[in-house]
């Protein structure tokens, strides 16, 4: 996977709003936000470049061959395909093939910057041998373990603040003592069958930006300061916002941009850098989807501003 070097002054993000992903009419699933986002960082003076093909191989030291071949000759079984939700395509595939790069594209500005941005991923639904969730493949796990692999890190943390649990990936995950799974999530939602993280952190239907907050800075300081991450995933869901279709949670735009602060405050602070994945937004509102996100990956430049003094 060849990359240009991140520009030196602009910040940069990588998106895979390029390439097409066919839904039926009156799919529920929001795929404007994507090309949404990355307009809305232009305009904020991002770089936003298109992002790579992740390499098969690395798909393939997550996901099962059988699992690969499937989507691969588009022979998916109904079942499975509603389980993932979205329509079996080759343009799916390509699409989502591009997302993961997008992460492991992030990686390598992280190492360099501080930060790296992935305008798309935190697709924690996708297990080794199925996808889920409107999740094809898990480009956290994935991404994990191309760092270890490469030696971009020894101990990987990866932070799910997206309202439904990673279900997936505290599975792929859970008996690696080099990766770290850190979930906030909705006690009652989405997954019913929830998988046990490193550190779960459940919450009732309803939470407000305080209740949240207080949880957060309880429990992720102790994390970091147990774990000693060398690299951070993160998935700043938008899910958590009032009035998002499928989260149950309450939070307001400032709560969901002082959530991403604190995070990227005790990161920066740790000397980890991080890597950003939008992970879910539903709100009825798209653009209030839009401005979360916005909103997260800007406070991200800011506190990693002169990285890595």
């Amino acid at each position: 996977m060849q990359l240009t070097p991140p520009p030196p002054y602009a910040p940069r993000a990588f998106s895979s709003a390029h390439l097409p992903l066919p839904l039926p009419p009156g799919h529920r699933f929001p795929a404007q936000k994507y090309a949404q986002l990355a307009a809305r960082l232009r305009e904020l003076g991002w770089q936003v470049d298109e992002a790579p093909a992740a390499p098969r191989e690395d798909l393939a030291r997550v996901h099962t061959a059988a699992y690969l071949a499937a989507l691969e000759a588009l022979a998916l079984p109904p079942k499975a395909e509603r389980r993932l939700g979205l329509p079996q395509s080759r343009a799916l595939l390509t699409r989502e093939r591009h997302t993961v790069g997008g992460t492991l594209a992030a990686l390598y500005d992280a190492r360099t910057r501080g930060y790296g941005v992935n305008l798309g991923g935190g697709t924690h639904h996708a297990f080794a041998d199925r996808g889920e969730g409107f999740c094809v493949f898990n480009d956290l796990a994935v991404a994990a373990y191309h760092a270890l692999e490469r030696g971009l890190a020894a101990r990987v943390m990866i932070i799910d603040l997206d309202v439904h649990q990673g279900d997936d990936t505290a599975h792929l995950c859970a008996f690696d003592p080099h990766v770290f799974t850190y979930s906030v999530h909705g006690a009652h939602n989405y997954p019913f069958h929830k998988e046990r993280s490193a550190c779960d952190v459940p919450l009732e239907d309803g939470v407000t930006d305080a209740a949240y907050l207080a949880r957060l800075e309880a429990t992720l300081p102790d994390a970091v300061a147990r774990f000693r991450p060398e690299l951070a995933l993160y998935v700043g869901g938008a899910d958590v916002l009032a009035g998002d279709r499928f989260g149950r949670a309450a939070l307001s735009l400032a709560g969901a941009e002082a959530r991403d602060r604190f995070v990227y405050g005790l990161l920066r602070a740790a000397g980890v850098p991080v890597v950003y994945t939008m992970g879910g937004g539903y709100h009825r509102d798209i653009e209030v989807t839009v401005e979360a996100h916005a909103r997260g990956v800007e406070a991200l430049r800011e506190v990693f501003a002169g990285y890595p003094t």
